[in-house]
């Protein structure tokens, strides 16, 4: 049995020891949070955020190789369904000391602007908007024309009706350059080919980049009227593209194509939409937003344009699937014509 003396000075030694061991955790901690290259990135994803298979995850991508190979913190946000509340996004990482700060798309220009104006100590980069000159403000900008006139060559060699369609998911400059380069593809095989265009909403109706119903409809009307092969550039609405050219597939047309976006969607698709999708027009947001932290870690601020195009490898067409091995060598043929400077593409409709 413990006398009262006995368990007074064991007390006393206990208190000692956890002091000895809170000092030294002390100590250790300090040191290592003294990283002086420690980076706290902020990211403010497009409506709908990481899930959507397309844009935003792209996005994602960059961020988490950045976490796991740099070993960078971040935080991620989203704004609301209606996109009101994106400047409250970007002051809100702001304020919890990330930096740098990226905006994941060109719907963030007004809202970006006025928060990097007032906060010049901190970095920024927007994905997809050139608008932004600021000393502080990197701008993270693709050759969508050029991927887009790739899969519109694959589009006119698979199409047996002589008749194809692009799907926008919200009519503007951004979206215009793959609509411009989808055309030129296609009339560069058969200048005779149909070439069916419809965007989804207009500004300032941004919910044509995540409507799956929208680009079901969109994509079911196109192909009644004829279209076997249809190429989207509308973000989350491109899952109803392909559902619409799946049932299609079921009702007997068997020769009717869909064609991805932004990253590999054959690689996030369901079985049954795998086996439509032809090719996807790849544009390497995770590169962009991968080197752009790379370059803030390894003590650069890049500022200003950072292009990526297909001789840069951040434009690029997917052959998952095995579908163009028939005309791949033609398609490849092309993409060496636009990296030689042989093909400039447009980057206007009807240019």
């Amino acid at each position: 049995m413990r006398t009262a003396r006995g368990m007074k000075l064991a007390a006393v030694l206990a208190v000692g020891a956890l002091a000895l061991t809170a000092c030294g955790n002390t100590e250790d901690n300090s040191s290592t949070s003294t990283d002086k290259n420690a980076v706290k990135v902020g990211l403010a994803y497009d409506i709908g955020g990481r899930g959507d298979k397309s844009f935003n995850d792209s996005a994602a991508m960059g961020l988490d190789k950045a976490k796991k190979d740099l070993n960078v913190t971040a935080e991620e946000v989203s704004p609301n369904s209606a996109g009101t509340d994106r400047a409250d996004k970007l002051k809100g990482l702001v304020d919890g000391g990330y930096n740098p700060v990226i905006a994941v798309g060109f719907k963030y220009a007004d809202d970006l602007k006025k928060v990097a104006e007032a906060n010049p100590k901190t970095n920024f980069a927007i994905v997809d908007d050139s608008s932004i000159t600021a000393p502080n403000v990197a701008n993270i900008v693709f050759a969508e024309e050029q991927g887009s006139y790739l899969v519109g060559v694959a589009a006119a060699l698979k199409s047996k009706a002589k008749h194809v369609g692009f799907i926008g998911g919200v009519k503007g400059d951004l979206i215009g350059k793959f609509d411009a380069g989808f055309a030129a593809g296609v009339k560069s095989v058969d200048p005779a080919i149909k070439i069916e265009v419809q965007y989804l909403t207009s500004p300032p109706d941004f919910s044509g980049f995540a409507s799956p119903a929208k680009g079901k409809v969109a994509a079911k009307g196109m192909i009644d009227s004829g279209a076997d092969v249809i190429y989207h550039a509308a973000g989350g609405s491109g899952s109803g593209v392909f559902d619409a050219v799946v049932e299609a597939r079921k009702a007997g047309k068997a020769d009717t194509w869909a064609i991805g976006v932004d990253q590999d969607q054959y690689l996030t698709a369901t079985p049954d939409q795998q086996k439509v999708i032809l090719t996807s027009m790849v544009k390497r947001v995770d590169v962009g937003v991968y080197d752009f932290i790379k370059k803030f870690k390894d003590g650069d601020k890049p500022n200003g344009p950072q292009v990526n195009d297909l001789k840069s490898g951040g434009i690029d067409y997917a052959t998952s699937g095995d579908y163009l091995n028939d005309i791949k060598d033609k398609i490849d043929a092309a993409k060496q014509d636009i990296i030689d400077g042989k093909v400039t593409v447009p980057t206007k409709p009807g240019a």
